[in-house]
């Protein structure tokens, strides 16, 4: 493919409610879209970048920016490009994972539809339907909470994840296993908001048998994981500290974890996202595919991630109404606690002019 040039459009989209976790609270997504334009195609990629730098270094406007000045010019200069050759185009380019994450989706997206393929049968799909588990945040009160986690399993979400922290955790988590029972898989996730000096304290989450401790630690402590997986029973699974496959290597080789989130955005890209979940495979270590509150552009390409066959736990690959009353693209719709795999070209689906113009609030274009 030859680039003719690439939109960058941001958009407003106000959750259905605050969305609290440990690193702080959201009300609204600030997201940037990207719209790769070539000869043949358009291609769409969503950067899951949040609005300030508090889950990662990353944030919306320094992913516009690093796109503008550097990511875009420097696929401008290949005179042929094809989705594999976007990384290493970019790998000069020191982090910001997310913003090339999604300047590789747009390009593989505008690739695949020329082709007429899907991007799940690109990727390696072996499943026409995924399960949906649910994340849900930190709430006001115990009880706020069972009626939240009540209501999502009455919708179907085959999965809860709790956001915990210090303070909101073995309370909560005993709370759902008293009214729901231990039937219910339960995970909670900690957005690496303890140190190992509490990994007593986290040992008192063992007798809730729950799925996994997500990053319970600091992104840079793998050894501090070692040693927390050694004094508590439930298994620990890595989120920010995966960055790769060669992380994730690392991750399994020093025993830091049992199992493996993978979230596009975070690693570079769907095709690392892919290279991470063949490495878990070989190492026998299951993997699951996270979330960023994506609107059906990314939750498309999610989907379609999550139905290869590594993925064996369910994903927070939400429906459409968990975040958004209305979606930039025609909604997902839970269906037996699970989501359908898009089969059409690319990414499989397209966004609804008019609710894109809708939450819109700037675009700009890159001519190449």
């Amino acid at each position: 493919m030859k680039l003719t040039g690439v939109e960058l459009r941001r958009i407003r989209m106000p959750l259905v409610a605050p969305f609290r976790t440990s690193f702080g609270t959201e009300s609204r997504r600030e997201v940037l879209l990207l719209r790769v334009v070539t000869a043949d195609a358009e291609g769409w990629g969503e950067c899951v970048a949040m609005a300030e730098p508090r889950y990662s270094a990353e944030y919306v406007d320094a992913a516009a920016d690093v796109l503008r000045r550097f990511l875009v010019p420097a696929l401008a200069e290949r005179q042929r490009l094809d989705a594999s050759a976007v990384a290493p185009a970019l790998a000069p380019f020191a982090g910001h994972r997310m913003a090339k994450a999604a300047l590789e989706l747009a390009v593989l997206d505008a690739e695949l539809r020329a082709e007429g393929r899907s991007l799940g049968h690109a990727l390696g799909a072996v499943r026409d339907r995924v399960p949906c588990g649910v994340s849900v945040g930190i709430m006001g009160s115990v009880a706020e909470l069972l009626d939240a986690v009540g209501g999502y399993l009455d919708a179907g979400y085959v999965r809860i994840k709790l956001k915990i922290e210090p303070g909101w955790d073995v309370e909560p988590v005993r709370a759902v296993r008293e009214r729901f029972g231990d039937d219910v898989p339960l995970q909670v996730d900690a957005n690496t908001a303890y140190t190992l000096a509490d990994a007593r304290h986290l040992a008192r989450l063992d007798p809730f048998d729950l799925l996994l401790i997500e990053q319970p630690l600091a992104e840079d402590d793998l050894l501090g994981h070692v040693r927390l997986a050694r004094i508590i029973r439930t298994p620990v699974c890595l989120d920010e500290s995966i960055t790769s496959a060669r992380a994730a290597a690392a991750a399994i080789t020093l025993g830091a974890c049992s199992i493996v989130n993978i979230k596009p955005g975070r690693v570079g890209g769907y095709l690392e996202a892919r290279r991470i979940h063949d490495v878990c495979a070989a190492h026998g270590v299951p993997v699951w595919a996270g979330g960023m509150l994506e609107t059906g552009l990314g939750r498309a390409a999610n989907v379609a991630l999550a139905a290869l066959p590594n993925f064996t736990l369910p994903g927070d690959t939400s429906a459409s109404d968990r975040y958004y009353r209305t979606d930039v693209t025609p909604p997902f719709v839970l269906d037996g606690g699970h989501l359908a795999v898009p089969t059409g070209p690319g990414i499989g689906v397209d966004p609804v002019p008019a609710e894109l113009d809708a939450v819109t609030t700037s675009t700009e274009w890159l001519p190449l």
